[in-house]
């Protein structure tokens, strides 16, 4: 049966649009055209992220979850502003990287409870008609439009934040040693993956404690994707040190001492930082046989790595491994979280058009981020406004772009929603 436990999903976000300029007149009794009044439209929505200690895993997203922030309002009349969008706040459990899908930019490092992230920002509101009076212009009748947004496409990667990473090959006791040293009740029972999913474990001894992770077993080939391995060997990656649990009395037809070998060729085959974590071993199922003259094999073979020989199930043994523990996190420095990159969704630069042509067609299309803000500015049926779309393609250089690239007197040209025969 597949584990409902999720790591690793992509959803889909969209900030709210900025709400139109209203084009509005005053009226009075018995004079009906007063001066413009029409009001600012309301900002979009924005979208956040937000650490959540009681969540545990992504699996409410693992269907492709879309969220798209409310859109602003329409400006009213007596220079009434529009009513902002309502802003999405998504929550999400600690230590999950957001990462822009497109270009893998790491966009936040989900860490602590509360933390909030802004992931992608409303649309401006577009101006009212009253904002476009001028000491020429009295009478504006045009308003702009609200700022369109682009939806986003996300990666969210969980990597669960403990100090202590408790790694071994399936059925050597993990799950028993972390329910011996914490108050973690993970699932346990006498064959492969047991565990499906991260366990965390509080592990308190005085006026100290630490985080330890129990992490479902390694098999050779997980750096390859084999096993289950695959899955959850990132979430060691934010450990401060390993706890390598090995089955020393081979009775899984295993010999203890291969096992160790192979075990730290995947965490080096998967990511030098892993390979370069401290590591004690945890000498488990001493009272087994074939455990007691393979003890002194394996200490002969790794003379340098730090060795406890336990009995998880009973006990034995732990007390003496976590003060080892505790003496080795004391040298080590905090975790941290991960750096974002410089990364942030913006609006398209308004200086920005390419021109390209049809030949099926025969039409030139300009676009760009010049062409959204006209579509933002330019009412059609306004003289004034359409003097300004005039202006500006001439000023930008777009006149120059399309004759440069061998337009033709009467050729089609279409900007934005605007279509007209090019003359010189």
């Amino acid at each position: 049966m597949a584990s409902l436990f999720t790591d690793k999903v992509k959803i889909f976000v969209k900030s709210g649009d900025g709400g139109d300029g209203m084009n509005s007149f005053k009226s009075f009794k018995g004079f009906a055209n007063g001066g413009p009044d029409g009001g600012d439209g309301g900002k979009g929505g924005d979208v956040y992220v937000v650490g959540d200690k009681d969540k545990n895993d992504l699996v409410e997203f693992r269907f492709g979850s879309r969220f798209k922030a409310g859109d602003g309002e329409r400006g009213g009349t007596n220079n009434c502003f529009g009513k902002g969008g309502e802003d999405v706040v998504i929550a999400l459990p600690l230590g999950t990287l957001v990462r822009d899908a497109e270009t893998g930019k790491l966009l936040c490092d989900v860490y602590a409870d509360g933390e909030k992230h802004l992931i992608a920002r409303g649309g401006k509101g577009g101006k009212g008609n009253v904002r476009f009076t001028t000491s020429r212009r009295h009478a504006p009748h045009f308003a702009q439009k609200g700022q369109k947004t682009q939806p986003h496409a996300l990666i969210l990667e969980l990597k669960v934040i403990a100090d202590v990473g408790i790694i071994g090959f399936p059925n050597v006791g993990k799950s028993t040693l972390l329910s011996k040293i914490s108050a973690a009740k993970p699932k346990i029972a006498g064959y492969h993956f047991t565990t499906l999913s991260p366990n965390l474990g509080v592990v308190r001894r005085y006026d100290k404690s630490f985080v330890a992770a129990d992490i479902p077993g390694l098999i050779e080939g997980a750096a390859q994707g084999a096993g289950l391995g695959h899955d959850f060997l990132r979430h060691i990656e934010r450990t401060r040190m390993l706890v390598h649990v090995v089955d020393i009395s081979g009775m899984e037809g295993r010999d203890p001492v291969e096992d160790f070998a192979r075990i730290n060729a995947e965490l080096c085959e998967y990511s030098e930082k892993l390979a370069a974590l401290p590591q004690i071993v945890a000498l488990n199922k001493c009272d087994a046989f074939g455990a007691e003259e393979n003890i002194p094999r394996f200490r002969r073979k790794y003379p340098s790595v730090p060795v406890y020989p336990v009995t998880a199930l009973l006990g034995e043994g732990t007390k003496e491994l976590l003060d080892a523990v505790f003496e080795r996190l004391e040298t080590l420095p905090p975790a941290e979280p991960i750096p974002a990159d410089e990364f942030e969704y913006e609006a398209p630069d308004v200086n920005e058009f390419f021109v390209e042509k049809d030949e099926a067609e025969n039409v030139w299309y300009v676009t760009g981020g010049l062409v959204d803000m006209l579509e933002r500015n330019v009412v059609l049926s306004d003289p004034d406004s359409m003097a300004y779309f005039q202006k500006v393609l001439k000023d930008k250089g777009v006149i120059r772009a399309l004759r440069e690239a061998g337009v033709q007197e009467e050729d089609t040209v279409v900007v934005g929603g605007v279509e007209f025969a090019f003359r010189e």
